[in-house]
């Protein structure tokens, strides 16, 4: 079951902001990690979401992306997103896309297989779902983006390019059963050097075509993502700094093939492949420097919510509606003049219809948002949201 969007991005924006908004309009959690019970509605503009440390608020926001995405953004186990001692839980929605209601609900029981369903019917593959309600999640570890190895910062670009594109999903899935089947192949042979060529072979005319094309799409995406980019930035600190995303693969040479042959040798005695798609990187710089290394913190954060951002408006470049934006305590880390530019930024409701933020101090939240307009704040206190 899909949900029928317009399929043209321009005659939406032309119809103004309520044409192209998505909002959700309520919430009921059962069983869901620390909440119970629980039911909410929630309006348009910024719904900021307050609390001390541990009730629960990033708890909510990861029940967002669940619906979004069919899984947890901080626990991909199922199970473990179960309140404790009790069977199952239960994440039910209504959204407001492009001024029509749609019922959005994931269901999981122990020992059972996952349950999504949109108006009522269940959904056949979950893949089928990522993307229907697109969402960016903003959280205070996104800076391993920047600090950690290439698997985090592919993960995070393939997850943009996956909630707006199903044939790539499909590619990076194929190709991601592949190479398990591959190395597994290569793990059993433990380094022998008579092994099995030709199935090696029959694994490799399926797999190339699929590296070539994944990252044919991934360079295609940088091209295109880099102006939103470049832009979020300027506007999070306008200042003389001069941010770069540069996409880095083995694929981008045009004797790959060639390579990948020769790296056979190497393959076998180390067990696994070393040459393809799945060994791609992203390249971080400012000001010619790379950001790792030489950003101060305020610096990578604001590179990584100009990533976020980035990814929101691409995303609804694309679609023709807004995402969710999911922001989980942002102004960490942030000097005040990058939080007066986020601010003035995220109040900008021709820009955003809804926005979630939470943070554990409210009279700073009070502070940053007085005077503002379309401004809701909920408290949670002994998992109940006041």
């Amino acid at each position: 079951m899909r949900l029928q969007y317009p399929s043209s991005p321009a005659k939406l924006t032309e119809k103004g902001l309520a044409a192209k908004s998505m909002k959700l309009l309520s919430l009921k959690l059962t069983h869901f990690k620390n909440y119970e019970a629980l039911s909410v509605d929630f309006s348009g503009g910024i719904n900021c979401i307050v609390g001390k440390n541990g009730v629960g608020k990033t708890n909510l926001l990861d029940a967002l992306h669940y619906l979004s995405m069919t899984r947890s953004a901080l626990n991909t186990v199922d199970q473990q997103n179960i309140s404790y001692q009790q069977p199952f839980f239960a994440i039910n929605s209504t959204f407001q896309i492009i001024e029509k209601e749609h019922k959005v609900n994931c269901y999981f029981e122990q020992g059972k297989k996952k349950i999504v369903k949109v108006d009522g019917k269940e959904v056949d593959k979950l893949s089928d779902h990522i993307g229907m309600i697109p969402s960016v999640l903003v959280t205070p570890d996104d800076t391993e983006i920047i600090k950690e190895g290439s698997e985090v910062r592919r993960k995070f670009f393939d997850s943009v390019i996956s909630q707006h594109d199903r044939a790539y999903l499909e590619d990076l899935m194929g190709m991601q059963r592949l190479l398990k089947q591959r190395n597994s192949f290569l793990k059993k042979n433990e380094g022998r050097r008579n092994i099995n060529k030709n199935l090696l072979a029959v694994y490799d005319e399926t797999l190339i075509p699929l590296f070539q094309r994944v990252s044919s799409k991934r360079k295609a995406f940088i091209e295109a993502f880099s102006p939103y980019f470049a832009t979020n930035y300027q506007q999070i600190f306008d200042g003389a700094e001069n941010p770069i995303i540069s996409y880095k693969s083995s694929l981008l040479k045009e004797a790959f093939e060639e390579e990948y042959q020769q790296a056979l040798e190497k393959d076998i005695i180390l067990e696994r492949t070393t040459m393809g798609a799945h060994r791609d990187d992203y390249a971080f710089t400012l000001n010619d420097r790379p950001i790792k290394k030489f950003g101060s913190q305020g610096q990578q954060k604001s590179f990584i919510l100009a990533l976020k951002l980035a990814e929101y408006d691409y995303l609804q470049s694309l679609k023709g509606f807004d995402p969710l934006l999911l922001l989980d305590d942002i102004f960490d880390k942030l000097d005040d003049e990058r939080i007066e530019s986020l601010v003035t930024l995220l109040t900008d409701t021709k820009r955003f219809s809804q926005i979630f933020i939470t943070d554990a101090r409210i009279e700073r939240s009070r502070a940053f948002f007085d005077g503002k307009d379309q401004v809701s704040f909920f408290e949670i206190e002994d998992g109940e949201l006041k």
